[in-house]
């Protein structure tokens, strides 16, 4: 998409939606792309949008004293010049209302949800919670945690697990494990580490996501959209399940202290597999359409996430580095410092400070600090 200087615009590339149909706008003086739809400022202060609307993010017809617009995945977002902001399409679910969280420990982030680990290994949640995915207020002895699209699980420190949400296809299904020292969520299926260092899974196996029964010497799993990653105790990984965009192709990787695993399937497939070197390097494979895998140069990480299209690095001096897409402000991330632990979702940021607080980023933070300065962290 091209702003020209006559105030037209022109646009190219994916158009099922509509979202290139833009020849006939006049007057523009910015523009934005969404995920499947494409706004522009009038120099009147009127908004023009074309593309998907499913969520009602082209609803803006009648916004006045625009002076800036931006195109989230399914939020459309004006500045007025009041300082205001009107936003369409869709809604939060809060799952970056942390900010009165303390004496967290560590956190894990789904896709409309976020997951806390407090000192005293109790929980807390927020988000969208039309599963129960979020339902963790009577959990206790918790060591480990993860989330997945719609659901939620835990490893206790007695080695068994324990999970809650959406459960169609045997994803919660974690009842009868023993020896537990550490659990991972991809959409619709949950991975476990066992103490003897062999793994186990359940849920939605279409794509071979849970053929990890004859993996052994593992030290670490993740779990992206379609696929599982494994690290094993010499440094090398084994990835099954979708590889669509070669987000397994990880047989030569050497060296690794850390593997994380992100994508989504809708609307269409992806998925992509990082990994943390012991020099503090970081290698991408799979998916790249939004640069996520774009982490030749980083250095000095020591922990690394990734969410549906952004990939996340904790830096040795306790700063978070980020790549990949930001419809939703995920990786407005530059003012984070005292930082633990980091978690991705899919469209949101999540940081553990070493005094216990939490951070976020998503859009919703962003219009936080249009309407009041800084954004309460």
């Amino acid at each position: 998409m091209g702003l020209k200087s006559d105030s037209t615009v022109v646009a190219t590339g994916y158009d099922d939606y509509g979202q290139c149909e833009v020849g006939d706008w006049t007057d523009i003086v910015q523009v934005s792309a969404g995920y499947t739809h494409t706004v522009g400022l009038q120099s009147d202060g009127t908004v023009v949008a074309v593309g998907n609307n499913l969520d009602g993010q082209c609803e803006v017809t009648d916004w006045t004293d625009i002076t800036y617009v931006a195109a989230g995945v399914y939020y459309t977002v004006g500045l007025r010049s009041d300082g205001t902001v009107v936003v369409a399409g869709g809604s939060d679910y809060g799952q970056c209302d942390v900010d009165t969280w303390t004496m967290i420990t560590g956190a894990a982030a789904g896709r409309y949800h976020t997951v806390g680990i407090k000192a005293d290994d109790t929980m807390v949640a927020v988000g969208a919670n039309y599963y129960g995915q979020c339902d963790v207020g009577n959990w206790t002895d918790i060591n480990s945690v993860t989330a997945g699209y719609w659901h939620t699980a835990g490893a206790k420190s007695d080695g068994s697990a324990v999970a809650v949400g959406w459960n169609d296809d045997g994803q919660c299904e974690v009842g009868n494990w023993t020896g537990i020292t550490e659990v991972a969520a991809g959409k619709l299926h949950t991975v476990g580490l066992k103490s003897d260092h062999t793994v186990v899974a359940v849920g939605d196996n279409g794509d071979g996501q849970c053929d990890v029964g004859d993996w052994a010497d593992i030290i670490q799993v993740a779990a992206g959209e379609k696929h599982t990653v494994g690290l094993r105790s010499d440094g090398t990984v084994v990835a099954t399940g979708d590889n669509t965009y070669g987000q397994c192709d990880v047989d030569d990787w050497t060296d690794i202290t850390q593997v994380a695993a992100g994508g989504q399937t809708m609307p269409e497939r992806t998925g992509h597999t990082v990994g943390l070197k012991s020099d503090g390097t970081v290698l991408a494979v799979g998916n790249n359409d939004y640069r996520q895998c774009d982490v030749s140069e980083w250095g000095n990480i020591t922990q690394v996430a990734a969410g549906c299209y952004h990939t996340v690095g904790l830096e040795l001096d306790n700063t978070v580095i980020t790549a990949g897409y930001n419809g939703y402000g995920q990786l407005e991330v530059g003012g984070w410092i005292d930082i633990s632990q980091v978690a991705a979702g899919c469209f949101h940021t999540v940081g553990v400070q070493f005094n216990g607080r939490v951070v976020a980023a998503s859009l919703t933070i962003e219009l936080t600090k249009w309407n009041l300065g800084e954004a309460p962290l």
